[in-house]
């Protein structure tokens, strides 16, 4: 989702950054404009650090890729499912 003429990203910067260290699309755009509305200090504040992907098991992998609507999932691989996690 890079910055564009029609972009609904507040904070591209911040949303490439969220995406360099693995944070998935969806992840980083609401990250991004939620630091750009209240300040980047108070959304830092907020929650814990998610662990990694990969520390995950395969079936924890597979019914968060359920749970936000990825199809195909049940034939891929760890890394594939992971791979998708981050990119959806």
């Amino acid at each position: 989702m890079p910055a564009g003429k029609n972009s609904r990203l507040k904070d591209p910067e911040l949303y490439e950054k969220l995406r360099d260290d693995g944070a998935s699309k969806e992840k980083a755009a609401r990250i991004s404009n939620a630091a750009a509305k209240r300040g980047r200090s108070s959304v830092g504040r907020q929650g814990g650090e998610s662990g990694s992907y990969d520390d995950w098991t395969v079936p924890d992998l597979k019914k968060k890729a359920r749970q936000i609507g990825i199809t195909g999932y049940s034939k891929k691989k760890k890394a594939e499912l992971i791979d998708e996690l981050r990119n959806h």
